[in-house]
C-alpha cells in the first residue's frame, strides 16, 4: 500500500480558500516502480470560487488547461475564473439530486435509497458516459499539462475520471481507493446545497463511499468484461496509447 506519509503531503493538496478539493495526482508509484509525476495532473472541485490569492496559486504551478465535466447548468453557475486556463467541457449532466426529490415526493427516500442513487450514477457514467472519458483520456495523450480535472465537487465524475488514469497508469487498486476516499478528508460541502433533502440524505450525496467506485467498476466487469478491454474498447487506449500516457505522466 502507498505510505501514508505521501498519501497526507502538503504537496499532494492545496488548501485553496475558493476550492477546497484541488489535489495533485503525483507522487504515487505504480505496479512496474515508477511513481507518477507530479504537478501535471491535478483534480479539483469547481474553479468558479478562486480569490485573488488562490488565482496566483494557480497560475505559479503553471496549469494551462481544465476539463470541466459539469452540466450546461453547473458550469453556467460556475465559469472558471483563471483566464489563461483553456477549458474544455465534457459534459456529463448530473442526475441524482433530481431523482431525490422524485423519490422524496413519492414518499420513498431513505438514507439507503440515496445510496444506491448514488451507485447506479456510476454505473450511468460507464453505461452513458463514457465518451466522456474517453474524450478526456484523447485529451491527456496531447500536450495541455500541466492539466487539472473537474465537475462541481470534485468528488464523483472527477473521481472515476481520476481513478482511471491512475489505474491506466499502473497504480495499484488500493492507492487507487486512498487518492478516492481523500475527497471526504478535503471537500468542505455547501451548507445552502439541497437542504429540502434529509440530512442523512445529504450525507450520502456529500461524501464518497468506497461501493461508489466500486458500482462503476462492476460495470465495466459486466459491460466490458475487464478493465483492460474497457481501456482499449471503451477509453480507446490501445497498447501504443497507454505507453505514450506513461511515458507523459511517469517518472522511474
Amino acid at each position: 500500500m502507498q505510505d501514508s506519509s505521501v498519501q497526507d503531503s502538503p504537496l499532494r493538496h492545496l488548501a485553496l480558500q475558493g476550492a477546497s478539493n484541488f489535489r495533485d495526482l503525483g507522487g504515487y508509484q505504480t505496479i512496474d516502480g515508477r511513481t507518477t509525476r507530479w504537478r501535471q495532473i491535478f483534480r479539483s472541485n469547481h474553479l468558479g470560487q478562486l480569490t485573488a490569492a488562490d488565482i496566483e496559486t494557480v497560475r505559479a504551478l503553471g496549469v494551462k488547461s481544465a476539463f470541466d465535466f459539469r452540466g450546461v447548468e453547473e458550469r453556467m453557475a460556475g465559469v472558471c475564473v483563471v483566464n489563461e486556463i483553456a477549458v474544455h467541457s465534457l459534459p456529463i449532466e448530473p442526475t441524482v439530486v433530481a431523482a431525490l426529490r422524485a423519490e422524496l415526493a413519492r414518499g420513498a427516500l431513505t438514507a439507503p435509497v440515496a445510496l444506491e442513487l448514488m451507485r447506479e450514477s456510476y454505473r450511468n457514467y460507464v453505461r452513458h458516459n463514457t465518451h466522456s472519458f474517453r474524450a478526456l483520456f484523447g485529451h491527456l495523450l496531447e500536450d495541455r499539462a500541466p492539466l487539472v480535472i473537474h465537475c462541481t465537487a470534485g468528488k464523483d465524475r472527477t473521481g472515476f475520471a481520476s481513478a482511471l488514469i491512475l489505474h491506466a497508469l499502473g497504480v495499484a487498486d488500493d492507492v487507487v481507493a486512498e487518492d478516492y476516499l481523500l475527497t471526504n478528508r478535503h471537500y468542505k460541502r455547501d451548507a445552502t446545497a439541497a437542504t429540502d433533502l434529509p440530512e442523512d440524505v445529504r450525507n450520502a450525496i456529500g461524501t464518497v463511499e468506497a461501493s461508489y467506485l466500486a458500482a462503476a467498476f462492476e460495470a465495466v466487469s459486466s459491460d466490458y468484461g475487464d478493465l483492460e478491454t474497457y481501456l482499449r474498447d471503451g477509453l480507446k487506449l490501445g497498447t501504443s496509447e497507454q505507453t505514450a500516457l506513461k511515458a507523459r505522466y511517469l517518472q522511474s
